[in-house]
């Protein structure tokens, strides 16, 4: 019995074609872009507008709740830095707002949580 041939998928052309990604950025002004890595979180802070590109409208409604970049990206099929451009003109626009991932607090020192537990089991 012959197993099942898998078929390769072909990648979308349109996600590798330069001038397509170069249009969705725009042309490079010089301006800066951002302070966004892979885990900043990113908010939307309205609806999206008809005048906003597709893909910002996209990320507009992906960004309801917070998101990562690297989420958006994954979620957009988009090469981070293409991710970046969208956002810092989004940043720009006050559509969006980012912030570093709340990091956990430091935990309490085991002695003081030891402490904690006998002044409980003495009650």
């Amino acid at each position: 019995m012959n197993s099942p041939r898998r078929e390769r998928r072909e990648a979308d052309p349109a996600l590798s074609d330069p001038e397509r990604l170069y249009v969705i950025t725009g042309d490079p002004d010089g301006s800066e872009r951002a302070p966004l890595d892979l885990v900043t979180m990113v908010v939307a802070k309205a609806q999206p507008s008809p005048t906003v590109q597709p893909e910002q409208a996209v990320i507009l409604r992906l960004c309801q709740a917070p998101l990562s970049v690297a989420e958006v990206s994954a979620y957009l099929g988009l090469p981070f830095s293409v991710v970046t451009s969208l956002l810092t003109e989004l940043l720009a626009t006050e559509l969006v707002e980012s912030r570093a991932p709340i990091v956990r607090a430091t935990l309490p020192d085991r002695s003081l949580l030891e402490a904690v537990m006998h002044g409980l089991q003495k009650l």
